[in-house]
């Protein structure tokens, strides 16, 4: 499948660009966290995630799970770019009748669940795992999970249970952008260094500067090859609200919904066309 792909460029601007076309038409917000894990999701499409460009549902893909499910509009553009979703799905994005909702739906062809109720996404994509595992099918599973997420005690358990079935399948992505719905993480509940928490979990570590595309595609490539049994995790500093500078660390945008003027603004910030 990974030769298909070769057309894909998954251009980080071009990304950005789509997601506030969507947010602009639908009138919607979540626009901040959408565009922090822009150069996560265009690595795993790009160079990891080994999927069909015709086929959003082919048996063989890897998966993705976007435990973070109100990040979707990320995922809906690069989603965009392979071909599953077409221009007429993008310009009526969260209008009456779109099948493309404000948080991931598994409804709809590319996304693997329904989430956006936090903590519940990091235990699917362990028995998703977990199944592949014992199918021994080959198929690797990604997960997505904000920072503010992490507060949620489903994760920690479903953590446990990666770790003791020796889930080297299962790649958990922490984007941590210090910020969660209703102020900074480390004011409403800081839990120190993630990273050495996974550790003490017994996931195989790295952190990286999660809008440095060779980054991650380096931390990638150095985890699913490293021969470990163990779970990985990987923890990407982030920007929320990466790429229009009046959006950058304000988490005002977490709610926010575009104006005439800001969208205008933000489109002569990413200086892309459609």
């Amino acid at each position: 499948m990974q030769s298909s792909k070769s057309n894909l460029s998954f251009n980080p601007q071009k990304l950005r660009r789509t997601v506030l076309d969507m947010a602009y038409v639908g009138r919607t917000a979540h626009i901040g966290c959408a565009f922090s894990i822009i150069e996560l999701l265009a690595v795993l499409y790009r160079n990891h995630l080994r999927f069909s460009p015709t086929d959003p549902k082919s048996p063989v893909r890897d998966m993705l799970v976007l435990s973070k499910g109100h990040g979707v509009m990320a995922q809906y553009a690069c989603m965009h770019e392979i071909g599953w979703i077409d221009d007429a799905a993008i310009s009526g994005y969260c209008v009456d009748g779109s099948m493309l909702k404000g948080l991931s739906d598994s409804r709809v062809p590319g996304l693997e669940v329904t989430s956006g109720s936090l903590g519940h996404g990091v235990s699917v994509a362990v028995g998703m795992a977990f199944a592949a595992q014992r199918d021994n099918s080959g198929q690797r599973v990604f997960a997505i999970v904000g920072d503010g997420e992490m507060n949620e005690g489903p994760i920690w358990e479903a953590m446990l249970f990666a770790a003791q079935h020796n889930l080297d399948n299962l790649v958990i992505i922490v984007d941590e952008n210090g910020f969660q719905a209703m102020g900074k993480t480390s004011d409403i509940l800081s839990r120190g260094s993630l990273s050495a928490k996974f550790a003490a979990f017994d996931f195989d570590v790295m952190e990286i500067d999660g809008h440095d595309e060779t980054a991650i595609d380096n931390a990638l490539t150095t985890m699913l090859a490293n021969g470990s049994k163990r779970p990985k995790a990987l923890i990407a500093k982030t920007i929320k609200g990466r790429g229009v500078p009046f959006m950058e660390n304000d988490n005002i945008w977490h709610y926010t919904r575009l104006t005439d003027e800001t969208y205008q603004t933000a489109v002569a910030a990413l200086g892309e066309s459609r």
